[in-house]
């Protein structure tokens, strides 16, 4: 799991904006509808390792893990 702390300071590297923690195991740039995944609790920040969500359901599931992440 990724620290709230680490969270705050973490930021795409493709275009610099915030990140939203989805679920356990990803981390989602809706504005670009990209994932990044999180290994062993280290998240791969790399573009050329970045998932392209382009699936209109996968992505709000990703919004909805990342939004129950935030309210619970």
């Amino acid at each position: 799991m990724v620290d709230d702390k680490l969270l705050s300071i973490l930021v795409c590297p493709q275009d610099r904006g915030p990140l939203l923690l989805a679920g356990k195991d990803w981390l989602y740039n809706p504005r670009l509808r990209r994932a990044y995944r999180i290994e062993d609790g280290i998240p791969v920040l790399l573009v050329d390792e970045a998932v392209a969500i382009e699936d209109d359901a996968e992505h709000r599931r990703l919004l909805d893990l990342a939004g129950s992440a935030e309210s619970g």
